[in-house]
């Protein structure tokens, strides 16, 4: 067993999911994976139990009905913490996440010894986006310059969802509380770890949009990310940290 736990959300990603278990599996720093799976019918949770044979360390959970990406994690980060993993990254499954960046936001948070660490996008203001139009690039980009002023977090990319945590930010977070599915809740999370005062680290990654599959987003998950944020602040900013 891994002290570190890979939580992969899926929905129809029959035409990615072997290939990302494979990839994951292949790095020099052992990973655990669970793959939440919300019924697809494509029969992606199939191609995993069959993966399950090979692989001892692949966990799956098939939930019943499509409750949404934050619904998906919060699933996860339980069970992660009733197995007792020290570290829990969540990551999509359409290689939009580099496999190879893993290891980036492992050792940010066991070796530098940040709470938690971002696969970052938009570190420093550069933009490191492949294969998205103009117009997806600037409403992601713009929406993070959006919640970075309205919530004052000193984060570049306050929507990333290649994210790692030490357990005990999972457990001082009443996950029973986060609100949103969405993009929001990537938000939500940022922003209650840093409202707890816990320290985050931003590594540079190169984010290429999926080849197969189709994606997930929505209007209505934008709008919640949007009047998400307006909701968090009409319930108090934090100070920021001392630390």
């Amino acid at each position: 067993m891994s002290n570190a736990l890979v939580i992969i959300p899926t929905f129809n990603e029959k035409e990615n999911i072997e290939a990302i278990i494979n990839a994951v599996f292949s790095q020099k720093k052992q990973f655990d994976i669970l793959i939440v799976d919300d019924n697809s019918p494509d029969g992606t949770s199939k191609i995993v139990l069959k993966l399950k044979e090979k692989y001892s360390n692949l966990f799956l959970e098939i939930r019943k009905g499509k409750k949404g990406l934050g619904s998906a994690y919060i699933h996860g980060f339980k069970w992660a913490i009733k197995n007792n993993y020290d570290y829990i990254i969540e990551m999509d499954a359409d290689f939009s996440h580099n496999p190879n960046d893993l290891i980036k936001l492992y050792n940010a948070c066991a070796v530098d010894g940040a709470d938690f660490s971002i696969g970052s996008r938009y570190l420093n203001n550069k933009i490191n986006v492949v294969n998205w139009d103009f117009k997806r690039l600037f409403l992601s980009y713009f929406a993070s310059k959006y919640v970075h002023l309205i919530t004052q977090m000193p984060i570049f990319d306050t929507t990333a969802g290649f994210v790692c945590y030490q357990k005990k930010v999972l457990e001082k977070i009443d996950l029973n509380q986060i609100q949103f599915v969405g993009y929001a809740f990537q938000i939500e999370m940022k922003f209650k770890a840093w409202k707890h005062h816990f320290k985050h680290k931003e590594v540079s990654i190169i984010f290429s949009d999926r080849e197969k599959g189709t994606s997930k987003m929505s209007g209505s998950i934008i709008s919640e990310a949007v009047f998400g944020v307006l909701k968090m602040k009409l319930h108090g900013l934090p100070k920021p940290s001392k630390k």
